[in-house]
């Protein structure tokens, strides 16, 4: 059985460049504890705590779209539900080792899981 390291994942609204191309299908994968200690030496997470998410996600997407690579600037463009959405599935995949949520029908109370994968598209 070998680990999975990398997901895929889909943005609910997506990136967009400036030539308005809409970059949404991406690829995370799995934090080091290098990528969550690094970002804590930057004076910019330094002077806010919440520029911490903007660099370690700008660390572990390693895919967007066809964009040649992922920078703090196009973290920081992303429309909040798409940042949402990222800081969920980095959770997820980083703490669960799986892009799958277990989840519970509030009505008929079975389990099922859900891919959060696929909840942007």
């Amino acid at each position: 059985m070998s680990l999975q390291t990398q997901f895929e994942f889909t943005l609910p609204r997506g990136f967009i460049d400036r030539d308005g191309t809409v970059h949404r299908q991406g690829v995370m994968r799995l934090a080091t504890a290098m990528d969550e200690i690094t970002p804590l030496r930057d004076l910019r997470v330094r002077s806010n705590q919440a520029y911490l998410v903007i660099l370690l996600l700008s660390r572990v997407i390693v895919k967007l779209g066809t964009l040649q690579g992922v920078s703090t600037q196009v973290i920081e463009s992303l429309f909040a539900a798409d940042l949402a959405y990222l800081q969920a599935f980095y959770r997820q995949i980083n703490e669960e080792g799986t892009s799958v949520l277990q989840v519970t029908c509030p009505e008929c109370k079975s389990e099922f899981g859900v891919d959060l994968a696929t909840l942007g598209g």
